[in-house]
């Protein structure tokens, strides 16, 4: 081989080498997202598990919730499941809800809830 097909099959084999680190990078990036959202699932998956506990078993009617005495259910309680939401890491708010919050506190689902806390005073 002289020397300019060495530095042509050079520069071939250099161009190979970086698409292939392009596409590493395009799977690293998907590895990723596919661990992102198996966390999520996870988390999930465990809150369901401890709602699931908390109820009543299988074949077994659960208590009617109560109202109070003006008819309405208590509002309160609905309040705090969204607070119990938002406390184990997702989001309440109307924009984002049901996704990880992953960048601290969200400042519409802080708003939501002090709206809806103010409501029930």
């Amino acid at each position: 081989m002289d020397k300019q097909a060495i530095l042509a099959r050079m520069t071939q084999i250099e161009d190979h080498i970086g698409e292939l680190y392009k596409e590493l990078g395009g799977l690293k990036q998907q590895i990723v997202q596919m661990l992102e959202e198996n966390t999520r699932l996870e988390l999930e998956n465990q809150a369901l598990r401890e709602r699931l506990e908390q109820t009543a078993p299988f074949g077994k009617s659960q208590p009617e919730k109560s109202a109070d005495p003006t008819g309405q259910e208590n509002s309160g309680e609905g309040h705090d499941n969204l607070a119990r939401l938002y406390n184990e890491g997702f989001h309440i708010c109307n924009v984002h809800y049901g996704n990880m919050r992953s960048n601290g506190d969200c400042l519409f689902c802080l708003s939501f809830l002090n709206k809806t806390s103010q409501e029930e005073k």
